[in-house]
């Protein structure tokens, strides 16, 4: 599998996976609002699981941070916001995508 990682700009409200040092794709997303901020650090993605829709949307990748993960959303207008309870939300169609980019073990670099 390739050497994949993501970069998490909070600030800028995007998500961006690299395969080594090129950037392949970039999303937009939503993050913490400030009372539940999105944690900055480094992690890993620990956990992939497939959801039939709801609040964590059609796809959930667990960060190695427990109970924050990288997911899609019943709200897509929350997209490019800070509402989250500190999780990362994407539309369900990049999630998707993203989901099959990615492996147990990818990088996750969460920074402002």
């Amino acid at each position: 599998m390739p050497n994949r990682s993501i970069l998490i700009h909070t600030a800028r409200r995007r998500l961006e996976l690299y395969e080594g040092n090129r950037l392949i794709h970039q999303y937009p997303i939503a993050v913490g609002k400030g009372s539940t901020p999105t944690p900055n650090g480094h992690y890993t993605i620990a956990t992939k699981t497939v959801y039939p829709g709801g609040v964590f949307g059609s796809r959930w990748m667990g960060l190695s941070l427990p109970y924050y993960g990288i997911h899609g959303t019943n709200n897509p207008a929350s997209i490019g916001q800070a509402v989250s309870k500190g999780c990362i939300r994407m539309h369900n169609h990049d999630a998707e995508s993203l989901y099959q980019l990615i492996e147990i073990g990818t990088t996750v670099i969460i920074q402002r």
